[in-house]
């Protein structure tokens, strides 16, 4: 019998509405419309309270619906501060002192994946946030230092609100809303605004209706809009109703427009200064409703809001809630696997919890931001040569799985990948849509190319499509009792056949199967940006790029003879796949009469190189994560899909035709004793001697998983002369020392989960071959020899001890210095990666699509 959260998910409406709203819409290239491309100035967040955005929306623990026509979010007021807290509040690429950071202490702790139920905290200081502070101090601050974070200003030692929003759904439309406050200090006051308004589109589109928001009772307020009908907000209590438009302060911005307005900014200027600025005809485009409430020390006080098109109110309320929460346990508790860890449930829920929270409305329609709305005001005309110019026929409205609503309020390609495998714990139909989104007519290019990130959509991210794909469909068919969805795996290979076309046609010059993808996402694992282009015909031959076609060859291989089951016709597909696979496994070991291969005999590793005009190459041995990537393409073929007949035979060929190459490859003619065929890049030598270097406490594994570069370089840096300087590169376990590609970017020592995960599963994938034939020592020179499932484990056992508390009872992730002001709370960030030595999270701090894949390790 199903679960009702399960029976929901059956039914598309309830996902009608949701947290769909960004943390951050200031400072994105969508609404950047400046001639020079500089988007963190041209919408900041100084500005963001009074200008009308043009392609989203942004608040504090915000909803809307799946168009974001209609939009909720709650804004507080400590009384001191000289802004209402809308928005979180973050220092910019240019103001940090590692890029763009968040600085804010806010936790994402519970959802389902219809929204039934939601729940997020919010610690917010009794005192004047530290905005100039933070600035200023981070400034100051090298690349050498660490951030400084709002709990280092010493704000929280004079006291703090803790501020709980849940959502719960009485129906698909009808939405109940519950926000405590608690005073954790003196007796304080605190203001709670929440705050209803639409998103601006009649501004930009002639002709569209503009709705509107009125009084229609002494705690109600009527909603109006052609596209959602008549809904209604009602408040507990006697709140103060407050009515202005969502629209630029044209006067304040940009000194033109007529005074006596009602803009975005007026409930702001009206509760913090007094000012006239709310509509005293109770009506507009954005209303508010303004609590006070005084709190003695430790007091504790609710609100209730309903916001529906029923107009239930808030009968019932408490009785919902409760609903909502036994059935979230119910789902949640249904679909865990056992777990080893104390804590287990705690983190695997709020990575869930802040995966589904991390969904957002993006809108953009790179044709018309080229072009302008208003031919009036068009804009400047380098854009029409500028940032994403080739993607014209690039057009989102879609609901999309973010790395991070704040720090990254856009989608990345192969983060996307990534989070698609936890969704598809939880919500298999929606990781599916997910995949398939970027392979749409409006996302991808016409020559096959996948959109990288908004800041640059022409970069090149790897090509993780086809393995997320497979394993998408694994789990969906684990949960459906053996029942697979070749549906979507067909529709989905078709796709990325004209993908991996364009990996073929565009990254590999001289048609030689050594690819250059260049930034590939790796920032910084170089001594130089790997996304640049050399002069002089030189080109920089990539083991990463090389490696991820490998495994996306056997990828398509597997995703081809799953589907040749059912039709024999992909069969010979399966096999073309193989035959692209053999020729990038022998131009990894050599390139025709050039004898120059990716793999490093005399230091038995893989490594980059600089291929030059004249046929000579130069490789770059510097030992980082990229080169364990070849054990990432690995394969397992049955002998019943060995002897599909197109399949069969043109492996016999193969063998017949190309047996320099199949000699090259793992022992792929040969048997275990299950009747399985091993497809790999590597040989049982080389493996080992990759394993050697990663499993090497003094080089690449760290107590907290593996390291992105060899801490050999800690003290002995790897330097290399160009004729005009000395280039460096250092073992740095938590931030980046180098400007080079991004400013908080690193891939030079800390622990990154994706690939591990990656690693993990090839490890495993290898041992379903060899099985205890094939044992290495765990760690490199202790004398315990392990399987290659012992190795996995216990990668994944160091992966876990991240959350996880230590000997002392402390989690690694919070860092020597705990930056929750509750210390004792179960509360936790799924930060970008991690540092290599101490395994303190870094980077963007509610980066959970990727690292919600520690759920598959507790």
């Amino acid at each position: 019998m199903k679960n009702a959260e399960k029976k929901r998910l059956l039914e598309p409406a309830w996902k009608n509405w949701g947290p769909y709203i960004s943390d951050r819409q200031w400072g994105t290239v969508r609404e950047d419309y400046s001639k020079n491309g500089d988007a963190w100035s041209f919408v900041t967040h100084e500005m963001a309270r009074s200008k009308a955005y043009r392609w989203g929306e942004d608040g504090i623990a915000g909803i809307c619906d799946k168009e974001q026509l209609l939009c909720f979010s709650v804004a507080f007021w400590n009384r001191h501060d000289p802004i209402l807290k809308e928005r979180f509040f973050g220092l910019t690429n240019q103001e940090g002192n590692h890029g763009e950071d968040v600085k804010e202490c806010y936790y994402y702790l519970d959802n389902t994946p219809t929204h039934s139920y939601m729940k997020m905290l919010y610690q917010y200081p009794h005192t004047s946030f530290p905005y100039n502070d933070l600035v200023t101090e981070n400034s100051r601050r090298s690349k050498a230092d660490s951030e400084y974070e709002l709990p280092d200003t010493g704000v929280f030692d004079h006291g703090h609100f803790e501020l709980t929003i849940e959502y719960a759904k009485r129906d698909h439309d009808d939405l109940l809303i519950r926000i405590t406050i608690t005073n954790h200090g003196e007796a304080a006051q605190i203001n709670v605004i929440p705050t209803l308004w639409f998103r601006n589109t009649w501004s930009w589109n002639e002709g569209t209706e503009k709705p509107e928001i009125k009084k229609s009772g002494p705690n109600s307020i009527a909603i109006d809009h052609s596209g959602l009908g008549n809904w209604k907000l009602i408040c507990s209590g006697a709140p103060e109703l407050l009515f202005c438009e969502n629209e630029t302060n044209t006067r304040k911005l940009y000194q033109y427009g007529e005074s006596g307005q009602f803009y975005k900014d007026g409930i702001n200027d009206f509760i913090v200064s007094g000012s006239t600025t709310v509509n005293p005809d109770l009506k507009g485009t954005k209303a508010a409703a303004n609590y006070l409430v005084n709190l003695a020390a430790g007091e504790s006080h609710q609100l209730y809001l309903n916001l529906s098109c029923k107009g239930k109110g808030l009968n019932g309320l408490e009785k919902v809630f409760s609903n909502r929460i036994t059935e979230a346990d119910e789902f949640y508790e249904g679909l865990m696997a056992p777990l080893n860890a104390e804590n287990g449930a705690e983190i695997r829920r709020q990575a869930f919890a802040s995966l589904l929270w991390n969904k957002q409305f993006y809108a953009l329609n790179v044709n018309t931001w080229l072009d302008g709305d208003d031919n009036t005001f068009p804009p400047p005309q380098e854009r029409k040569e500028g940032r994403n110019h080739k993607w014209r026929h690039f057009d989102s409205k879609e609901i999309i799985s973010m790395p991070d609503k704040w720090e990254f309020p856009w989608f990345a390609s192969w983060d996307l990948a990534f989070h698609c495998l936890p969704l598809a714990e939880i919500d298999p139909q929606f990781a599916k849509n997910q995949l398939l989104l970027l392979l749409k007519e409006n996302f991808m290019h016409p020559n096959g190319q996948l959109p990288a990130y908004e800041w640059n959509f022409e970069d090149v991210n790897p090509p993780v499509h086809a393995f997320a794909a497979l394993a998408v469909y694994q789990t969906d068919k684990k949960l459906n009792n053996g029942q697979g969805d070749e549906k979507f795996l067909a529709k989905i290979f078709h796709k990325l056949m004209l993908n991996y076309s364009w990996w073929l046609n565009r990254k590999d010059a001289e048609g030689s199967n050594i690819f250059e993808g260049g930034f590939m996402g790796l920032d910084n694992v170089g001594i130089f940006d790997r996304g640049m282009q050399f002069d002089n015909g030189i080109r920089l031959e990539q083991i990463d790029a090389t490696s991820w076609m490998a495994m996306y060859s056997l990828n398509m291989l597997r995703i081809a003879l799953t589907l040749s089951k059912h039709n024999d016709v992909y069969g010979d597909m399966a096999a073309n796949y193989f035959e692209h696979f053999l020729s990038i496994a022998g131009a990894m070991s050599y390139l025709g009469n050039r004898q120059s291969g990716l793999w490093d005999d005399e230091s038995k590793f893989f490594y980059d190189q600089l291929r030059y005009p004249d046929g000579s190459f130069e490789p770059i041995r510097i030992r980082s994560i990229i080169g364990f990537l070849p054990l990432l393409a690995v394969e397992i073929v049955s002998e019943e899909e060995a002897l599909s007949p197109d399949f069969r035979e043109r492996l016999k060929w193969l063998s017949e035709n190309r047996s320099h190459l199949a000699s090259l490859v793992s022992e792929w003619r040969d048997q275990n004793e299950h009747g399985e065929h091993l497809m790999s890049l590597l040989r049982r030598f080389r493996m080992k001697s990759l394993l050697a270097y990663m499993l090497d406490e003094k080089e690449f594994l760290s107590p907290y998983g593996i390291r992105s570069l060899s801490k050999a370089y800690a003290n002995e840096p790897y330097k290399v002369n160009t004729g005009a300087r000395d280039m460096v590169i250092q073992y740095l376990p938590a931030e980046s020392d180098s400007s080079m590609y991004g400013g908080n970017s690193n891939w030079r020592g800390p622990v990154w989960i994706p690939l591990n995960y990656m690693i993990i599963e090839s490890l495993n994938r290898f041992h379903r071959f060899y099985g205890d034939r094939f044992k290495v020592e765990c760690p490199t020179g202790s004398g315990t020899l392990m399987n290659l499932k012992e190795v996995a484990e216990e990668l994944s056992r160091r992966l876990a001890a991240i959350f996880l508390p230590g000997n002392d009872g402390d989690h690694p992730f919070r860092g020597a210095a705990d930056r929750n002001p509750n210390s004792d709370s179960m509360l936790y960030w799924f930060n970008e990666y991690f540092n290599g030595d101490t395994g303190m999270g870094l980077g963007a701090s509610h980066q959970t699509g990727w690292t919600a894949l520690i759920t598959k390790y507790l």
